[in-house]
């Protein structure tokens, strides 16, 4: 099995609290795995050790070979971020945008506009590229994010929560948008929208109180729940004390 993903007793501990607790889990390559929890489960948290933002307690993970706790840096560079909060700059324009995480991946001048150019075709984004980040609707400043996310071709591609608070119809639209992107980029999405995962996810991971409590696809996860519907499978496993392992 070749991995894209592959944690390692990850664990994440503030003071008293374990945010993550010893996760093991193998994320194949150009697969879309959707983590799913109640708040405070430890998705986010688990994003930031994996994506390089935030350092484990304990534990280690794999991203295409390197270490998260011995190579940073090299997993960092073949990454990208959308974050749960919109990280663009707003006095920027979208092109502006594009070029400044370009050239912090190391592009020159003509390399990042090039890039930028590229990206605003390929994400539609051409009508606002002039436009001021700030000026930007909700669902055009995910986009961005998304854009800004994609502008070094990443090989893995974190999506914490992307759509959240976007009406159905834009989120429709990045639904789309992140299709295009499976099988060529390793895809870990978060979210709360469960027809969100029913829609994209090859495969989900449920956690309960930082505990990774089942893996599987949406129908295998159904059916391990002795559930009619998704939604009745992912209160029983991410609610229940005693999880179905």
């Amino acid at each position: 099995m070749s991995y894209a993903i592959e944690a390692k007793e990850l664990t994440k501990k503030y003071k008293e609290k374990t945010a993550v607790n010893a996760l093991n889990l193998g994320v194949k390559q150009g697969e879309l795995f959707a983590l799913l929890g109640v708040n405070g489960a430890g998705k986010t948290t688990t994003i930031k050790m994996l994506s390089g933002l935030s350092l484990p307690t304990a534990g280690d993970a794999l991203l295409l070979g390197d270490s998260i706790t011995r190579d940073p840096r090299r997993v960092k560079a073949h990454n990208g971020i959308s974050p749960q909060e919109t990280a663009v700059a707003r006095k920027l324009t979208v092109r502006e945008n594009l070029e400044l995480m370009a050239r912090i991946y190391g592009c020159n001048r003509s390399e990042a506009h090039s890039k930028a150019e590229a990206m605003i075709e390929r994400l539609s984004l051409g009508e606002v590229a002039k436009d001021k980040a700030r000026t930007l609707s909700g669902g055009m400043q995910r986009r961005l994010s998304i854009a800004m996310a994609l502008i070094s071709e990443p090989k893995i591609l974190f999506l914490d929560e992307p759509t959240l608070g976007l009406d159905v119809l834009v989120r429709r639209e990045l639904w789309k948008l992140v299709r295009s992107l499976k099988g060529n980029t390793t895809i870990l999405l978060t979210t709360h929208y469960l027809e969100e995962v029913e829609a994209l996810a090859d495969r989900v991971g449920i956690l309960n109180k930082g505990n990774l409590v089942a893996v599987g696809t949406v129908q295998e996860l159904t059916r391990q729940a002795h559930a009619t519907t998704f939604e009745d499978a992912f209160v029983a496993l991410a609610t229940e004390t005693e999880a179905i392992a």
